[in-house]
Parts: C-alpha cells; sequence; structure tokens
C-alpha cells in the first residue's frame, strides 16, 4: 500500500510543516502523518508570529527558504515592529493572524508541493534496525507499517498529554484531540531519557460581548512591514487589540479557586513555562502586584472570537468566568471556552547532535516541544533544520548546522544541546551575545546563500539577496565620497542639538553622531535626497544601521573570529573523557553525556571550564 519514502515527519504542527516542506523541496520523498488532517499548522495557543526574539527567527526562517515567514504575511491582520525605542538588535517583528487563514495557507502550500504525501492516523512506535541503532520507518496506530529511510519526530504536546481544568483531567494533545501513547515507552526501551512539561492557554471569548470603549486599542503600525523578503502582499487595512488589566478584586477571586488548582494541589508534575506563567502563577509569584495586563487579541478578519492573552489558566471554569466579569468592558462577557493546562512528555535535548539527528538511533530527528522548547518559531525553525538534515543525511551530504554567530537559530539549537533545558525554552535577544550580527533587517543576507548553496533558497531570492547587498554598499560609499561644507550642514547640526563642525565632512561622519538620522538628514539636505532617491526604503534603513554601528560591528566580528577557532577544532570521535584525569569530575561527565563535536561546542557545556578546554586542546594536537 505505501511506498518507501526519504523522510517520515511525524506531526504536522509549525515544525512538521516546516520540516516536511524543507525535505520535499530538496527532492526528498516525504509522507507527512498527523491524526487529524482538518488541524494541520493549528495555532493551538495565541493567533500570532513573532516577537521578542521570535521575530527574527521567522525572518531568518524565510531566509533560508523555509515558509513561516510567507505565511504570516499572508494570514496577517496587525503587523507591528516591536522595540523601536530600542537600537536595531532589538527590532522584532510581529503579526497578529487569522487563525483559520493561517491554517489553510500552509494546507494550501504543502499541497503546492509534489513530493508531499499526506497520512490521516497516530504513530504509536517506530520501526528500528536489529539492533535497535537505526530507524526504518513507523507504525501507525491503526497497523499500518511505513518503511523511511529517515523519521523526524515532531509531536509537540500530544505525548501522553493530560489536559487540566480545575479538578477535571483528561488524556489530550490539544483540547477535543486525543494524546499519542506509546512513541515515548518505546523510546525510553530504546535509552531514550524523558521528562514532563506543562504550558498552558487562556479561555476563547466571545468579542461581541465586550465593551472595548473601557479598554486601550493598540493599533499596528502605521507603515506595516513584513516577514518575507519576498514580495508577500503589505497589510493595506489592520485590525485592533486592544489592553485592559486584572486588580486585586480579581485576584482575590482567583485566589478563591486555588485550593483547586492542579497547580497547587500537585496534579500537574511538569515544570510550566517560566516566562509565560499562568494568570494564577503570576498572582502567587507578584504578589506585590495589584494588577496585570492584558491583551485582547482578535482570532481573525470574520469572526468574533478574541483571544486573552495574559490570562493563561487551568482554574475551574466558574472561577475563570467569574474573574473575566470583572475585567474592565467583560461584565457581559460569554466564554466559548475555558483555559486549560496541558502536561506532556518531552525527551532532554542533550541526547541530540547538532543537526538535531538522535545520538542512540541514526536517522532519527526530533523538532519541537518534543525538545523542551516553547513557541511557534522556536518549533518552526527545528523543524526547519530537522527536514533539511534529514534529507542531506539519506543523500550522503553535510548537515546544515548554523553557529551562534550566524542566526538566532544556531543560539536556540546550541542552547539545548549544550545547557539543556528542565522548563520550556523560549528565545531572547539576551540569549544571543552577537544580536548585533543577529538582525531581522539583515537575515536574508547572512542566512540567503546558506540556503541557496544547498538547494532550498531560490535563484530569485538569491538574485534579490545579491541586489541589496550591492545597493547598501553604494549608500554607504555614497556617504563615505560626499562631502558637505560647514554652512550646509551647521543648521541642521543646530536643531538636532549637537555641535557645529569647522571644517568640511563626509555625510557618513554626520550619520555618525549619535543625534542624526537618515530621515531627518534627507529631509534637510539634498545631497542625502539624492543620493537616495532610487533604494527602497529597506535598502536605506539596514544601510542606515551598518553606517551609524560599525565600530560595534567590526568589534563583534573579531568576537567571532576568536570563536570561530575553537569551532573549528574538531574533537575525536567518540574520545574517551573518563580517561583524562586532568580533567574536572564535572567536565568528564557533561563531556560523555553530550558528545561535543568541536571544541568551540565543548566550551559552551556548563561545568566545563576554560581549563579543561585547555587540556582538551593539548589533547587535540593544538
Amino acid at each position: 500500500m505505501f511506498p518507501s519514502y526519504d523522510v517520515i515527519v511525524v506531526g504536522a504542527g509549525h515544525a512538521g510543516c516546516e520540516a516536511a516542506a524543507a525535505a520535499a523541496n530538496l527532492g526528498s520523498r516525504v509522507l507527512l502523518v498527523t491524526m487529524n488532517l482538518q488541524t494541520i499548522a493549528q495555532m493551538s495557543c495565541n493567533p500570532a508570529m513573532g516577537g521578542v526574539a521570535k521575530g527574527q527567527i521567522v525572518r531568518e526562517i524565510d531566509a533560508l527558504g523555509g515558509y513561516s515567514g510567507i505565511i504570516a504575511d499572508k494570514s496577517a491582520i496587525q503587523f507591528r515592529m516591536l522595540n523601536r525605542s530600542k537600537g536595531p538588535a532589538m527590532w522584532s517583528p510581529r503579526t497578529q493572524n487569522d487563525r483559520m487563514l493561517f491554517a489553510y495557507e500552509w494546507r494550501k502550500a504543502l499541497e503546492a508541493i509534489p513530493n508531499i504525501n499526506f497520512y490521516q492516523d497516530g504513530v504509536k512506535a517506530l520501526l528500528v534496525s536489529d539492533d535497535n541503532r537505526r530507524v526504518t520507518g513507523i507504525l501507525t496506530g491503526m497497523g499500518q507499517e511505513i518503511m523511511g529511510q529517515s523519521v523526524v519526530l515532531t509531536n509537540g504536546t500530544f505525548l501522553n498529554g493530560i489536559i487540566h481544568i480545575g479538578e477535571k483531567q483528561f488524556g489530550g494533545g490539544r483540547v477535543a484531540e486525543k494524546p499519542s501513547i506509546g512513541l515515548t515507552e518505546q523510546l525510553l526501551t530504546l535509552g531514550f531519557e524523558s521528562g514532563r512539561m506543562k504550558t498552558g492557554t487562556p479561555p476563547r471569548l466571545d468579542g461581541r460581548s465586550l465593551d472595548y470603549s473601557q479598554m486601550e486599542e493598540q493599533f499596528g503600525d502605521e507603515n506595516p512591514g513584513r516577514f518575507s523578503f519576498t514580495n508577500t502582499p503589505k497589510l493595506t487595512n489592520q485590525k485592533s487589540c486592544y489592553i485592559t488589566y486584572t486588580d486585586s478584586t480579581i485576584h482575590d477571586i482567583l485566589k478563591s479557586g486555588f485550593d483547586q488548582s492542579p497547580m497547587f494541589t500537585g496534579r500537574i508534575k511538569g515544570i510550566g513555562p517560566r516566562y509565560c506563567p499562568s494568570i494564577e502563577d503570576k498572582i502567587n509569584r507578584f504578589a506585590d502586584k495589584d494588577r496585570h495586563q492584558l491583551f485582547v487579541e482578535p482570532e481573525g478578519w470574520e469572526t468574533a472570537e478574541v483571544y486573552l492573552n495574559g490570562f493563561s489558566t487551568s482554574l475551574p471554569e466558574a472561577v475563570q468566568y467569574k474573574a473575566l466579569t470583572h475585567i474592565a468592558g467583560f461584565r457581559n462577557v460569554r466564554m466559548f471556552r475555558p483555559g486549560y493546562a496541558i502536561e506532556y512528555d518531552y525527551f532532554p535535548p542533550h541526547q541530540l547532535r547538532p543537526s538535531l539527528e538522535t545520538q542512540k538511533v541514526e536517522n532519527l530527528f526530533f523538532a519541537g516541544q518534543i525538545n523542551g522548547t516553547t513557541g511557534y518559531e522556536e518549533a518552526a525553525c527545528q523543524g526547519l533544520l530537522a527536514g533539511i538534515n534529514a534529507h542531506q543525511k539519506v543523500n550522503q551530504k553535510n548537515a546544515l548546522v548554523l553557529k551562534r554567530s550566524e542566526a538566532y537559530i544556531g543560539v536556540l539549537i546550541d542552547d539545548l544541546i549544550n545547557k539543556g533545558t528542565d522548563e520550556p525554552y523560549r528565545m531572547f535577544t539576551s540569549r544571543a551575545e552577537y544580536r548585533i550580527l543577529l538582525r531581522q533587517d539583515n537575515a536574508d543576507i547572512r542566512l540567503t546563500p546558506m540556503g541557496y548553496s544547498i538547494g532550498l533558497a531560490s535563484d530569485d531570492r538569491m538574485f534579490r539577496v545579491k541586489q541589496k547587498t550591492e545597493a547598501i554598499d553604494e549608500i554607504i560609499q555614497a556617504f563615505k565620497k560626499e562631502k558637505i561644507e560647514p554652512s550646509e550642514i551647521n543648521q541642521y547640526l543646530t536643531e538636532r542639538k549637537t555641535s557645529d563642525t569647522l571644517e568640511r565632512s563626509s555625510l557618513f561622519s554626520i550619520l555618525s553622531r549619535p543625534q542624526t538620522d537618515l530621515k531627518s538628514m534627507s529631509e534637510s539636505l539634498e545631497k542625502v535626497r539624492n543620493i537616495l532617491k532610487d533604494y527602497e526604503g529597506e535598502t536605506v534603513e539596514q544601510a542606515e544601521i551598518v553606517m551609524k554601528y560599525e565600530g560595534y560591528i567590526a568589534r563583534e566580528k573579531l568576537q567571532v573570529e576568536k570563536m570561530n577557532r575553537l569551532e573549528e577544532t574538531p574533537i575525536i570521535k567518540h574520545f574517551d573523557y573518563s580517561s583524562i584525569n586532568s580533567l574536572s569530575v564535572e567536565a568528564r561527565q557533561k563531556l560523555t553525556r553530550i558528545r561535543p563535536e568541536t571544541l568551540g561546542q565543548a566550551s559552551r557545556i556548563s561545568g566545563v571550564s576554560p581549563s579543561d578546554i585547555s587540556v582538551l586542546m593539548v589533547y587535540m594536537g593544538r
């Protein structure tokens, strides 16, 4: 009934969709297996993409040739560039999305790829070789054996998932969807370690029952941008979000249900996300705060359903509803469904290689929440890399591994493998030590050549990058070459509250001052307008960033060069760390467990000291 596939992807969430698309577009025969074909690419939690650091990841996925940015643009109902008041390393794009349109656009995109086949069923076991060292396919819930050269597991919250609402609990991977049973148990017999994590979601509400006049309206950007570096449509119309708050009365109502909360009664064993806590957790942990901010987010263009961001909860339905009615604008609120918490199995990611292939079973890849992450964007980028590397592996090609200095995706995967995580991992700009280099605006320049080199990014994408790079360089050279007299510039400098110049200066040196910017210079100086008149806004903006932050960028590049010397020093395969007494006991244990592939990777493992690295360098002949 079934042919043998090059890549079998289990699960069709954000990770699974990116994995299937990447492997298929590279030429692999792909089977995408999901328990429900009607929930492909479902936005299980908030109807949004991007945000702080997450927006950089979406742009990186797009630059490599993935789909998340394109789908987000096509389904966007609002666009905002966050952190504009900070430096450009912190700017992060975010879209509010139409939940149903997002899933529809993903399904349409996947069905347009000829190499992808679809099959609706659960997966209860892997097929493995006689020695248990290599995956050979899957066994479905209905007993079908499907052979595959590689398998990518993207099970999300479905592995032994349990949903909690107050004192009620029942099996489920999402509300109204059954959990996945059997895989965890088999993986444990194959020698894997597993753990439990917890996440949650807020109640969904009827927007027609809310009084928005009592809330603060949050508009999209006046000139909305987009995620994709391709010609996706820009928003011409946007829907607003709204901001409201809890208060002490609401907190008291919620506290009245704490004795029935699965979080506080011990029924939930898994660890929840530190940076996206439930409302009861926020009240408990931040007892000194008398209010918490809530975001009322529309679910789409044509639906009345709204998402109450900031009110994730697993309290009993009656307590949830009573508390909601005391929020400003919510007096007559109607609830479509209550919030809930979900516990699920994950596999600590130190068991993976940098390619996301497992160390114990060859040709088996993990991506998404199975690795302990939280968030659509974190899952999608892992899926993209797992799909790419599954294809590369079955075709005897080198894995694509991104360095920390090359992408936020590289930071995320490196953190997971070398540091592990015992709580749901979320990306932040603070996790990236080279964030001036890893800006959202230059993701295409950083990564499209890599995507193009393996055959994922198109000729058109590469042509656009070359054009953009040349244009940025032309602007910078023009600013360095073009001189301006004091009489032409000093009035502008006075207006910008910076000191006059006494000599002829380059436009580049004027722009280097912190008080100046291209917009105001262009408005005041014809020379600047003449230079910029033929260039697109995004190109001009990036040229300005490069010029204004030239010194910082150069400094980070020097740091990268130093680190790359360690990154390029491989560690002998199957190296016996236990035989080196000059290594600390902790270093021997951590190095043996994680099996780093380079000295750079070893240096980032918690518990491995600089002196341990020096010892390794001696043994590596350096």
